[in-house]
């Protein structure tokens, strides 16, 4: 094997300990739980399980990928996190494998290959398993596509247009945004020509690689129609203002200190994700990189102009969409300091860095020819890369380490199983911390999504007789009833409100309460006394209807009611059933005193 090929094997192996240790040292964050839970209630295989809008992404393979893991381990972090590491691996190796295309096994080779495996500008994107199921697939993707797109122009054997397109779609799959990979591989296709002197670069690469651009553009123009089938457009903004503060802070605060192995520094307010706060040193170092490899690089190497403009181009363009989605006047600029958005960045500047390796030198710059001063440079200019990189890498697992759903969801998967074996009685569903998911993610938000997998608990029902709950830790404890409302006192003397079924058209009992409730998830404590086992139908004025099961005599049941209005309505569905339903509360669940 050739010296350059072990040493870029050293590297990967390295890049590989250090990512299992970042995704080792993470757990479930936010969208992951939305796979889990949505993994834990719908059929795998269903389209409206794969064909979900995502919060703006379509990404089939990503649910399928998810869900699978999901169902085999429910919320045991060893299987994504084994996930992660096996899809890095699959993406470094077709990096190298690009890389070797372009280069060869030249020296130069390990440079961009070392700023790929270690800047911290794909770190981020790598961590939170949800936006690795997008970005990993997609990266992979875009390295092999675009070395077998030069294979193409170069041998033009079919094969490679083949491998290309099944790996295109598959990279489709799992990120909307992989349709810029045929784009991105016909820019590396035509600039390798270029900077060797071709004058009809863009011609002779259209015409060579024909079997791989009119199919790549064919399903490319197959899957825009599916996104927008499938994506909701309103949430595109369109608040121009807000996008060009996001893009500038991105390359002030991001891209640059990023080029020196920054950002160094991580801040974070949960349930936010970590955003760099670079400081001043490492920005400066940043544009001093910058500005160093445009210097270097053009008065070393011939026809690069093209090279840097398509790289300043795709650092904006891989962005706007972005922006356009997710910004508005609301919007923190700290979104563009997480640095999620950057991965596929990341593995085209290291391919347009080996174009431009493989440029002709200038005969005026004998200076920077292979020397041992050169080498020592170079080695120590990536040396300390390196130890930058790495130094902001372990910053980032100590913010990221300090996730509240972990403790969370231990303590819960712990209680839920202590809950079991000391009471049949079914769990009420309630909404989990919002620090570890908030309402908007609703219904994966409830409880009942969330561990629907787990085996070892009680089920989730609309009523109990026994109340219990998760406080904010997640354990599992006593719960009351909050007095917000109250079932106001019922008109019959010594029963309150009588419900009873006698055979004719259900009539229902409306108990007023002593005020209005809005729109939300309701507990209501019921007092009765039935007069034999039945069950009945109970709901707020607006919204659907909860059955409770009931036992003669008197009793206590806690039911869930979802909507609104300022009553509650009772009617009875088993023949001959009566009941005296009394006052009680109506609110939210508290942790008893």
């Amino acid at each position: 094997m050739p010296p350059v090929a072990v040493a870029a094997v050293v590297l990967i192996a390295i890049q590989l300990v250090v990512r299992a240790v970042l995704a080792f040292g993470g757990y479930f964050y936010w969208d992951d739980l939305i796979l889990v839970g949505r993994a834990g209630t719908q059929s795998l295989l269903s389209p409206s399980y794969l064909f979900d809008d995502h919060d703006g992404h379509v990404m089939p393979g990503a649910f399928l990928v998810a869900g699978v893991i999901t169902r085999l381990a429910p919320l045991v972090w060893t299987w994504p996190a084994v996930s992660l590491v096996v899809l890095q691996l699959l993406v470094s190796l077709s990096l190298l494998r690009a890389l070797h295309v372009i280069l060869g096994w030249r020296p130069v080779l390990l440079i961009p290959l070392c700023f790929a495996l270690f800047t911290p500008l794909a770190v981020p994107g790598f961590a939170w398993w949800a936006a690795a199921l997008n970005s990993l697939p997609m990266l992979a993707a875009l390295a092999w596509v675009c070395a077998d797109a030069i294979l193409l122009t170069r041998t033009g054997n079919r094969r490679y247009a083949v491998t290309a397109i099944v790996v295109y779609l598959g990279g489709l799959l799992f990120f909307e945004k992989a349709a810029v990979i045929p784009f991105v591989a016909f820019a590396v296709a035509v600039l390798i020509r270029h900077v060797r002197g071709e004058t009809a670069a863009v011609r002779t690469v259209w015409r060579d690689g024909a079997r791989l651009w009119v199919p790549a553009l064919a399903v490319t123009a197959a899957w825009v129609g599916v996104y927008l089938a499938v994506v909701d457009q309103q949430r595109w903004s369109s608040d121009l203002g807000m996008t060009w503060d996001l893009l500038r802070r991105s390359f002030t605060h991001g891209i640059v200190p990023g080029l020196a192995g920054g950002p160094w520094q991580w801040q974070r307010w949960a349930p936010a994700s970590p955003w760099g706060v670079p400081p001043p040193v490492v920005m400066v170092l940043g544009w001093l990189v910058l500005a160093v490899a445009v210097l270097v690089s053009l008065l070393r190497k011939q026809r690069i102009g093209a090279v840097w403009l398509v790289a300043a181009g795709y650092a904006v363009a891989c962005q706007i969409p972005i922006y356009l989605m997710r910004s508005s006047k609301f919007t923190a600029l700290e979104l563009a300091q997480t640095l999620r958005y950057f991965p596929d960045l990341v593995v085209v500047l290291a391919l347009l860095a080996a174009v431009a390796f493989g440029a002709p030198n200038r005969s005026t710059a004998r200076w920077l020819d292979a020397s041992a001063a050169r080498t020592a440079a170079v080695a120590g200019l990536a040396v300390a890369f390196m130890a930058s990189s790495l130094y902001s890498t372990a910053t980032f697992l100590t913010s990221w380490k300090d996730n509240p759903a972990q403790p969370y969801l231990q303590n819960a998967i712990r209680g839920l199983a202590q809950a079991r074996a000391s009471s049949s009685a079914p769990l009420l569903d309630q909404e989990v911390d919002p620090l570890v998911l908030q309402r908007v993610a609703y219904p994966e938000n409830l409880a009942s999504h969330m561990f629907a997998l787990i085996r070892d608990r009680p089920e989730f029902g609309g009523s109990t007789t026994h109340l219990r709950m998760l406080d904010t830790s997640g354990r599992l404890v006593e719960a009351n009833v909050t007095w917000i409302r109250t079932i106001v006192v019922g008109p019959v003397a010594g029963c309150g409100y009588f419900v009873q079924s006698d055979g004719q058209p259900d009539t229902p009992v409306r108990m007023p309460l002593d005020g209005p409730l809005l729109p939300a998830e309701w507990t209501a404590e019921i007092n009765y006394l039935a007069n034999s086992d039945g069950a009945m139908l109970m709901s707020l004025s607006e919204g659907p209807e909860t059955k409770v099961t009931v036992h003669p005599g008197l009793n206590r049941v806690y039911v869930r009611l979802s909507g609104a209005g300022d009553a509650i309505t009772v009617r009875a569905t088993t023949a001959a059933l009566s009941l005296c339903v009394a006052s009680g509360p109506v609110g939210y669940l508290a942790p008893r005193q």
